[in-house]
């Protein structure tokens, strides 16, 4: 039997690969109309001033890191071990290829490559595991725009999350196990132990418009606490980057370190929103929090690394395609569909269903 030939699209962020590409990279996010939610008409000027406001603080940001951002390469290991993970599958030729959606490779460049490579199916399989308009639903439109201009059509699966998926909350609470042991070893007895789950920040105006990201985030916070099955665990969930003056979810990472001081008890902050490092973890994280911790007196600082190509994570992600691949669905990657609550109306299965009813009730 010959095999399905299936590109699995990996979608993420994106990083400058040099300092010159800050800039650029800065207004490729600002001017994204899901990242700035204003008139279109003010978005191109205001989200270049905003880039223009942030580029040194970025800058050196990136100068810890070499200058560069390293998510591309880890975003491609990660392909190929997906890649490698795939390959004994008797009904898929899987090939992985990346699409960025702020910095090269962006959706045009891997719809190329996809469309070179003549797929029978593809699967868009968002490095994100919660979904947010922001993330996801950006990379998907973008994605779309893109396929229309090089004129790449083919049958394509689209998982919009996989939150709380069993493989990978067993594998992200694996890595969190081990950086517990580790840290607890190191700690006195008497000083006790919070995790952070940290994940990345939202204005609060984009989830009260029916974003599920926050409620997302939530639930892969208790399907790895379930995992770890440590009893009285101390732990909670907090939100860090925020990049603009209106109001944001909270709480925010620097107010749980405050009250972690205030508590005299150490910190273990995992990273709950990525799956690969990058400037928000190996800087924001290890760096900008860990001397705000010790400012305050944080008895203790530790951090739990990202997933990477950790070979339980790259399991899981590979059960998650062939899962998507398997099921006939798109969007939802969950066996029975939707699971956000009915208040989550941006979530892209509840959008498809309203979409169809109001379809319906014009032809009835």
């Amino acid at each position: 039997m010959q095999k399905r030939r299936v590109a699995i699209v990996l979608f993420n962020l994106g990083g400058p690969d040099r300092p010159e590409s800050v800039r650029p990279f800065l207004v490729n996010l600002f001017t994204d109309p899901a990242i700035l939610r204003v008139p279109r008409f003010v978005r191109p000027w205001l989200g270049r001033f905003i880039a223009w406001r942030r580029t040194k603080p970025a800058m050196e940001n990136y100068a810890i890191l070499g200058g560069r951002s390293p998510l591309l390469e880890l975003t491609e290991e990660q392909g190929r071990a997906l890649d490698a993970a795939l390959a004994g599958d008797p009904a898929i030729e899987a090939k992985c290829f990346v699409a960025m959606r702020y910095w090269h490779p962006l959706s045009d460049a891997a719809a190329r490559a996809v469309k070179a490579w003549a797929p029978d199916e593809v699967l868009l399989l968002p490095l994100y595991p919660q979904y947010s308009t922001t993330t996801t639903g950006s990379s998907v439109t973008a994605w779309e725009e893109a396929c229309r201009e090089v004129g790449l059509s083919v049958p394509t699966t689209t998982l919009c999350c996989w939150h709380s998926q069993g493989g990978f909350a067993a594998a992200t609470a694996a890595l969190v196990r081990e950086a517990y042991d580790k840290a607890r070893a190191e700690l006195p007895q008497d000083v006790k132990l919070r995790i952070l789950f940290s994940a990345h920040g939202l204005p609060e105006s984009i989830v009260t418009a029916g974003d599920p990201y926050q409620w997302q985030v939530e639930r892969t916070t208790a399907a790895v606490v379930e995992r770890l099955g440590i009893e009285g665990l101390d732990h909670g969930i907090c939100y860090q980057s925020r990049v603009t003056p209106e109001k944001w979810i909270g709480p925010s990472t620097e107010e749980e370190i405050e009250r972690a001081a205030h508590d005299k008890v150490a910190l273990l902050i995992c990273p709950i929103a990525f799956v690969s490092e990058h400037s928000e973890t190996l800087v924001e994280l290890d760096v900008e929090y860990r001397e705000v911790a010790e400012k305050l007196g944080v008895p203790g600082y530790y951090r739990v690394p990202a997933q990477n190509s950790d070979p339980r994570f790259i399991a899981a992600l590979a059960d998650v395609a062939r899962a998507a691949l398997g099921s006939g669905r798109s969007l939802c990657s969950f066996a029975g569909g939707r699971q956000c609550p009915r208040q989550h109306g941006d979530c892209p299965h509840a959008r498809t269903m309203t979409e169809k009813r109001a379809s319906a009730k014009e032809v009835a």
